[in-house]
């Protein structure tokens, strides 16, 4: 398989990107909310921490190759891709100092930062240069392209009117991680492996190498993270406006 010289630094300047915006949002949005220094430096560091550990884990994963496997194999990269989100949404919803944090940073940055998924452009630059099968390019790159244009539209949508765009921000998560869901779908059934159900030319299996792997198993994960964390500020603040909303009948 021939790895064209311009990958590594696409993916590792885009995953660079991603992590920059992600935390510094993140350190911007602590500071508006007024935490206190300490705990602020200690949220960031562990969150830093955290996501770069995760990433030299995977870097370190592809490197072994444990996630590319033969025709005759049984797939792995089900696992790198599942354990992160599971892991995220654990946090999300059990982790009271997770749902500080998701309390504390805006909705409209937790979809706008999203915009890093335009980087799918990759999926139709790599099917142009007849290194991935169509059938998993086009829904993965145009779906991941659509997704990325619309997150600062949405996000700016809720920052003028939070009311009238719940729905909309709602429905971009939804279709954000539809999207998702499809391209790994995709990408798993025209990749080498025993469950191959898809008999095409070229295969996925570029996706299952360095430094591609780090979008199935590194940005799919983070990316449902996000996805999951918008919902269930939605969610609680929905609960929290109902609950001020009965508060102020009973005042009445």
């Amino acid at each position: 398989m021939t790895i064209p010289t311009y990958l590594p630094y696409f993916v590792a300047a885009g995953t660079a990107a991603t992590l920059i915006a992600i935390l510094y949002g993140l350190n911007r949005a602590l500071t508006d909310a007024h935490w206190p220094a300490p705990d602020r430096m200690r949220t960031f560091l562990v969150s830093a921490a955290i996501l770069l550990g995760w990433l030299a884990a995977a870097i370190t994963l592809g490197a072994m190759g444990v996630y590319h496997v033969n025709a005759s194999d049984v797939p792995t990269i089900q696992y790198g891709i599942l354990l992160p989100i599971l892991i995220g949404a654990l946090m999300i919803w059990r982790s009271e100092t997770t749902k500080r944090i998701i309390a504390a940073v805006p909705q409209e940055w937790l979809v706008s930062v999203q915009f890093y998924r335009t980087l799918g452009v990759i999926f139709l630059i790599l099917y142009a240069a007849g290194k991935l099968p169509g059938q998993f390019a086009w829904p993965a790159g145009v779906g991941d392209i659509a997704i990325g244009l619309l997150a600062p539209v949405v996000g700016l949508a809720y920052a003028q009117a939070p009311r009238k765009a719940a729905g909309l921000v709602a429905a971009w998560n939804v279709l954000g991680i539809l999207d998702l869901t499809i391209a790994v779908g995709t990408g798993f059934v025209t990749a080498p492996s025993r469950f191959l159900s898809l008999e095409v030319q070229p295969t996925s299996d570029l996706m299952t190498v360095l430094p591609m792997v780090l979008i199935p198993v590194y940005l799919v994960p983070l990316s449902i993270v996000l996805h999951l964390a918008s919902l269930a500020k939605l969610r609680r603040e929905a609960r929290a406006s109902q609950s001020r909303g009965r508060v102020a009948d009973a005042w009445a």
